[in-house]
């Protein structure tokens, strides 16, 4: 299987890309991680990437499509998350696997209410410690903002702030969510409901797909 995960901020992407790598063999591979582990190592696509960062524009498509290229060797059973996030960097992901023969098996749009996405990264209460996560409405603290574990202060990260998450939100409807028609009319996607609980999520994502990869295999 060779998968597009689709859907606003908040609508579960991530989490479900880790659960198909441990229920389907997949790899999840996800654009942030690919920049921020290139950017780290120094390899000459971080560079090439640190320099547009560092005077504050965007890293190029081509630039995070050689990035992508690079991580797809070796995998033909993958997860994109996170990414195309436009229609330009569809078609760039279009050419780029027909150069590599490995064609999407779908595309899954993650379809979620707003106030729902909203509630969910608004939410969000970090331990700037360790990295661990809580949630007013799903995994509460036991006392409101204090780690259950080490007793210390939890803070929301700058992304989770209302403010911010409504520009997440509207850039997604300006430049992502026009990738749903782009897939549609290519006949790639299929729905979800993000709203299920999480194993019901993963069931459905397999259940539309699976029938997809054997249709496909000479």
């Amino acid at each position: 299987m060779r998968l597009v995960f689709l859907g606003g901020p908040g609508a579960g992407k991530g989490t479900q890309a880790k659960a198909l790598v441990d229920k389907a063999g997949l790899t999840q591979i996800s654009t942030g991680d690919i920049l921020r582990a290139n950017v780290v190592k120094e390899t000459p696509l971080g560079l090439k990437a640190k320099s547009y960062m560092d005077a504050g524009g965007l890293v190029p498509d081509d630039v995070i499509i050689e990035m992508v290229e690079a991580e797809l060797a070796g995998h033909d059973a993958f997860v994109l998350d996170g990414f195309p996030r436009t229609v330009a960097q569809a078609q760039a992901l279009d050419a780029l696997l027909a150069k590599l023969g490995l064609p999407l098996t779908a595309v899954v749009l993650f379809e979620a209410d707003r106030p729902t996405l909203i509630a969910r990264l608004t939410g969000r209460w970090t331990n700037p410690r360790n990295g661990r996560t809580y949630h007013t409405l799903f995994s509460p603290p036991r006392v409101a903002g204090i780690d259950d574990e080490d007793g210390g202060e939890l803070v929301q990260r700058k992304d989770d702030t209302p403010a911010v998450v409504a520009e997440r939100l509207a850039t997604y409807d300006e430049k992502t969510a026009p990738l749903i028609e782009y897939y549609d009319r290519a006949r790639m996607l299929v729905r979800v409901d993000a709203l299920r609980p999480i194993d019901d999520v993963t069931a459905a994502i397999l259940s539309a797909v699976e029938p997809r990869a054997k249709a496909a295999r000479p």
